[in-house]
């Protein structure tokens, strides 16, 4: 269906090449349409795409008061997508052009494809933290969407500044339960995270993932949310997060400078519902994690 067009209502999405604009930018966005490691037959290499036809559907504006256009307000670069992001050789490639985009961007936003896609973006950013927004814990043996944050910290990365944020009942075993507590990682389980609030787990997130105002990576995993909303994730299950409850999350996470990359995974957008529900959701959380940018003092 054919958009209207409206000259004073105007359409996110859209945004320049890298080598369109010069000088520092406030955000980039890239795809990294990995899938082909992942445990749950996927489509996901099609998302970056769809998500980026989403976006038209939005207007970029914040209501405020005052009303912001995030166009206006932002200098937003979009870089395309890493051709081939899996194995040893694609990620590589997505670790390249995160670290270029980083030396010009306050915020890189990555479109996924699996959860893979987490490992290689924050490495290329070199997170020195890690909040994730999932349902699962991440941490299992092998390469896979099911491995990004064991991987990470194998490599490196500290254990005890990892914050999962999410982490739902029937969807994890009491063995990555257990190597998540030895390790160190900080879980907020699914319940905890609706009893707090978004702005009360985000502060607290941040402290930890942040600590001595470190970079922080932010892993959105968009089947931490309700099988209603996000039937195109194939591992979310009924009793998610409400839409609502994940994009305030993003949006309180994302005001804070501290969080420098961001990924939106595990969207399958050829398994979405006929009314594109799930991409269109992955889409404003694109417009939340530049909503949390703008907001930024």
């Amino acid at each position: 269906m054919a958009l209207v067009h409206d000259p004073l209502w105007p359409r996110a999405g859209g945004w320049p090449a890298p080598e369109a604009v010069a000088g520092r930018v406030d955000a980039a966005i890239m795809g990294v349409p990995a899938w082909r490691t992942s445990l749950s037959p996927t489509g996901a290499h099609a998302t970056p795409a769809a998500v980026r036809e989403a976006l038209a559907r939005y207007s970029p504006t914040l209501l405020g008061p005052p009303p912001v256009d995030l166009n206006e307000a932002l200098r937003i670069i979009d870089a395309g997508d890493v051709p081939e992001p899996d194995g040893p050789a694609g990620e590589a490639s997505v670790r390249a052009l995160v670290q270029q985009l980083v030396g010009r961007a306050d915020l890189v936003i990555a479109l996924g494809g699996d959860n893979s896609a987490t490992y290689a973006v924050a490495q290329g950013a070199a997170a020195e933290g890690l909040i994730t927004i999932d349902a699962h814990f991440d941490l299992r043996d092998g390469v896979s969407n099911g491995s990004p944050v064991r991987r990470l910290v194998e490599d490196g990365l500290d254990p005890r500044r990892i914050v999962q944020l999410g982490i739902a009942d029937f969807a994890n075993s009491v063995a990555y339960a257990q190597r998540a507590a030895e390790w160190g990682i900080t879980v907020v389980s699914l319940d905890e995270v609706r009893r707090r609030g978004a702005a009360e787990v985000a502060a607290a997130a941040l402290a930890i993932a942040g600590a001595e105002d470190g970079s922080v990576h932010l892993d959105i995993d968009v089947d931490v949310c309700d099988r209603s909303v996000a039937p195109g994730c194939p591992a979310s299950v009924p009793g998610g997060l409400a839409a609502w409850e994940l994009r305030a999350l993003v949006r309180a996470l994302a005001g804070d400078a501290r969080v420098a990359s961001a990924d939106i995974v595990e969207v399958d957008a050829t398994a979405d519902a006929p009314d594109a529900r799930t991409v269109r959701l992955a889409a404003l959380c694109v417009l939340e994690l530049l909503a949390g940018k703008a907001a930024r003092t």
